[in-house]
């Protein structure tokens, strides 16, 4: 699916155990379920599920006599063991049956519940039209990860029990219903249809799904198994589009697992209001409809293609092989993000890989110094869905790719061929992971579990370079800045790292010395012939760090433009613009203009803007033609940074003639705003700012409302003005597309910074109103708005929000915005009165700055 720490180690971190919290563990079995077949009929318009669940069981020992199943706000009305009526007990959580003839190892019981649910909180979803969404089509969907498939069937919901399952359901014409596994029987019955759809292959009760609506089916097909794309007529192109490589990427991955796609079929349906990206079920995904590509989309969007390789990859790492208990998610969660940088090295090449790989580690590094530090495996959470973070989705992809790199290519792969198949259908923890590597390899790699998965954080590296000319020696001292002074060997880490010292010549030659790094500080000694050109630290950059380059310029812009890496490029680039010099920005000009990859021309742009000097602009705004719509993106987010009027009058010109990408055109309008909020001169006239994004949310309606939303975070950063903000509250409405109306809410947050009292009653007002909406994504972004105001009434707002919701996530999310919130308004209020000085200082230093570059370098002339 597409997100107690015990680190005591640094207390710079937040915790990630919330109050409440508490170790978990899978209950107890009293039996081995065999086999789960639902029985189901759908009332629609009354959004309610009614049949029988029958649950086959072989108990594991004698004379039980209670059973005790998962099921939440139900009605059960009925349970039988075979032909008997059994008694049972049930407080709205748990079905507690008393067994009227207690269990025996060897025969089988039969439980049969009649029961049902009306419109349930979770598990299943009714989507209908309604009067502010009329054109909203008619489906029903589910989805059980973490543990709410209770809420629709009762069960024994934790993934540690694997059985087959079946589900017959009767939904009305001309709807579809589709499930797990093989339709084995459709049948009419009046104007009614009854789908009955079978699942041999034992899986979790989080896996069995069920998807009904009025499809278009497109077939396509990997050797004799059919692949299908579900989704609303008229979106078939789309279909074929987004998901169209999905045969290609079930014979890749079959041939890296070493294991044939296990499934009878594969299909995804792409349904309305899905609460996620993707999720993973038992041959049958379900994707969000967001995901759908139309033919400008595709210029430059790959979230799409790696969405679909992400939840194919779950059909081996989490399907197939199960894990035993949540807090091993990040075994599969893991590798279905690692398969995403597998599937873009085979698609796009080893540059792209290496930048995508950089781009998980940044936003684990980010989770991980904004919000908490945590051990990848822990038992100690309130609910499981806290889990799903950037620890085990992005860093677990950075630890696979870590084990890639210590066992080689060929001895990777034999491990992860030996994990998949002496695990299929069957659950798994991280230490069958290990046992997995030791057994096809040899090799222990418990060191590297033990400083990466078993406690939080990374390596933090500051790297310095020097030369001996006398002795011909390089001398790279290498500190570890994470590293607590008072509990040092905690929070060390002890890693053989490869250091390259490289020269510019025709064979780009690159001298590799592997060093052990386990100290706070080591110096390392490097006899050469000659003086090396540039330095490479973790030639490959395989280990998730975050490294700070303390280099020359010379040895920095050798780097940036021949080290063969693009991460080391971009190590380079950003070390660069740090010194702020005219040579600096020099370097970096030659870099745009000649790197062949995208990725490191982007990096470098968003360097460039950081470099306080005003002779960046005249570099920048050429590449707003770039032939790289990643590229022309960058510039127009750089040129908001540069706020001026020449970039004003630049990015007006983009949104006037329009871009080839939706991306570029919404940069350009959230830096429009952004220019709009600046303080000083030639400042562009706010009520004309306003009109011109005004505009765009008139005129520029489209794909997933992507243009539209550039134009409300614009607006956002006008923090002073009354009118941005009435234009924002007017997309907050029920009626407003879904994706612009998130993107609204979220902005109130930002326009709330400088508004005035009667502005900011206003905000919360609406937010209030807001958050009494039951709809997850919607009660996300009110949260986070709320999380953004420096005002302590937001508090109360949120602490509501998090009482009320029944979803684990949002009470989570909303309790870590009232922190946020608590730190911003018990802070100095005079720091808030000095932003515009602040601003203003800025402007004045980087001109001043900028005039004195150009006269030194005319002096050296």
């Amino acid at each position: 699916m597409l997100h107690s720490n015990f680190d005591t180690e640094n207390q710079r971190h937040k915790s990630f155990v919330s109050p409440g919290a508490k170790p978990q563990y899978n209950p107890d079995r009293p039996g081995q379920v065999k086999h789960i077949f639902l029985d189901l009929s759908l009332d629609i318009p009354n959004q309610t599920v009614r049949g029988t669940c029958k649950i086959t069981l072989a108990p594991i020992s004698n004379d039980l006599n209670r059973l005790h199943l998962d099921a939440v706000n139900l009605n059960i009305e009925s349970v039988l063991v075979g032909q008997t009526l059994q008694k049972f007990d049930y407080d709205g959580e748990h079905l507690d049956i008393e067994l009227s003839s207690p269990t025996q190892i060897n025969r089988r019981l039969e439980i049969i519940i009649a029961y049902s649910v009306e419109k349930p909180q979770r598990g299943i979803y009714f989507i209908q039209p309604n009067e502010h969404y009329p054109n909203k089509p008619t489906q029903v969907w589910t989805q059980g990860e973490d543990e709410d498939s209770r809420f629709w069937f009762p069960c024994f919901d934790y993934p540690g029990q694997l059985s087959t399952s079946e589900i017959r359901v009767k939904v009305p014409k001309p709807l579809i219903a589709i499930s797990n596994g093989e339709l084995i029987d459709s049948e009419d019955e009046g104007e009614h249809k009854v789908y009955h759809w079978l699942q041999k292959q034992v899986h979790p009760t989080y896996l069995m799904t069920l998807a009904v609506g009025n499809f278009a089916e497109i077939s396509d097909q990997w050797q004799d198994k059919p692949v299908i794309y579900y989704v609303d007529k008229g979106r078939e192109a789309d279909a074929k589009r987004t998901m169209g490589k999905t045969p290609q990427m079930m014979e890749f991955l079959s041939e890296k697992y070493a294991y044939n796609y296990a499934f009878p079929k594969y299909a995804q349906v792409c349904v309305d209001d899905f609460i996620f990206g993707g999720m993973e079920n038992t041959s049958t995904t379900l994707l969000t409809d967001r995901c759908l590509l139309d033919e400008k989309a595709a210029v430059d969007n790959r979230n799409a293609e790696s969405l679909v390789v992400h939840e194919l990859a779950h059909q081996w790492f989490g399907d197939l092989v199960v894990i035993k208990h949540w807090s091993h998610a990040w075994v599969k969660e893991g590798m279905a993000s690692y398969s995403e940088v597998m599937w873009t090295e085979r698609e796009y090449g080893s540059q792209e890989a290496d930048y995508y790989r950089l781009q998980q580690a940044r936003r684990y590094i980010a989770e991980d110094s904004s919000r908490y530090r945590r051990p990848m495996v822990t038992h100690v959470y309130r609910e499981a869905i806290e889990l799903y973070d950037r620890h085990i989705y992005e860093k677990g992809s950075c630890v696979y790719h870590m084990i890639r790199a210590q066992l080689g290519e060929d001895l990777f792969w034999q491990a992860i061929a030996t994990f998949v198949n002496d695990n299929a259908h069957q659950t798994v923890e991280t230490i069958d992971l290990l046992r997995a590597i030791e057994k096809a390899t040899g090799r222990n790699l418990t060191f590297l579990f033990d400083q990466y998965v078993y406690r939080g954080g990374h390596p933090d590296f500051k790297v310095a370079y020097t030369w001996d000319g006398d002795a011909n020696l390089a001398k790279v001292t290498v500190t570890q800045t994470q590293a607590d002074e008072n509990k040092k060997n905690e929070s060390l880490f002890d890693l053989r790292i490869p250091i390259g010292l490289g020269y510019v010549n025709e064979n780009g030659d690159l001298k590799v010395f592997t060093v052990k790094v386990s100290q706070k500080e080591q110096s390392f000694y490097f006899p050469l012939e000659k003086k090396p050109d540039f330095v490479s630290f973790d030639v490959g950059n395989h280990y998730l760090k975050t490294l700070t380059l303390d280099f020359p310029i010379p040895e920095l812009k050798a780097q940036l433009l021949n080290d063969a890496n693009p991460v080391s490029r971009i190590y380079a680039a950003v070390a660069l613009a740090k010194k702020n010099s005219l040579e600096a920005v020099k370097a970096l000009s030659e870099s745009l203009k000649n790197d062949a990859f995208w990725g490191v021309r982007v990096e470098v742009v968003k360097q460039l803007a950081e470099v306080q000097l005003e002779q960046v602009f005249d570099i920048l705004v050429e590449y707003l033609k770039d032939e790289n719509a990643y590229v022309r993106k960058a510039v127009a987010q750089a040129l908001g940074k540069i706020k001026t009027n020449s970039s004003y009058e630049a990015l007006k010109k983009v949104l006037s003639a329009g871009d080839d990408s939706y991306y570029v055109e919404a940069a350009a309008a959230a830096s429009i705003g952004s220019i709009g909020a600046t303080v000083g001169e030639d400042k562009p006239d706010e009520a004309e700012v306003v009109k011109l994004l005004e505009n765009i949310l008139q005129s520029k309606a489209g794909w997933n409302e992507v243009v539209r939303n550039g134009a409300i975070a614009g607006l956002a950063e006008l923090k002073t003005s009354e009118a941005a903000l009435n234009l924002i509250l007017q997309y907050t409405k029920l009626g407003v597309p879904q994706p612009l109306r998130l993107g609204a809410i979220r902005a109130l947050g930002k326009i709330s910074i400088a508004q005035n009292s009667a502005s900011l009653e206003k905000i919360l007002e609406r937010l209030s109103k807001l958050s009494q909406e039951t709809f997850f994504l919607t009660q996300i972004a009110v949260a986070s708005a709320l999380g953004q105001m420096e005002d302590k009434k937001a508090i109360a707002v949120l602490r509501t929000l998090a009482e009320q919701t029944t979803d684990g996530r949002v009470r989570r999310y909303a309790e870590e915005e009232i922190d946020k919130v608590m730190e911003k308004t018990s802070s100095d209020s005079a720091v808030n009165d000095l932003r515009s000085e602040l601003e203003q200082l800025k402007k004045q230093n980087k001109e001043l700055r900028s005039r004195l570059e150009n006269v030194e370098a005319k002096t050296k002339q």
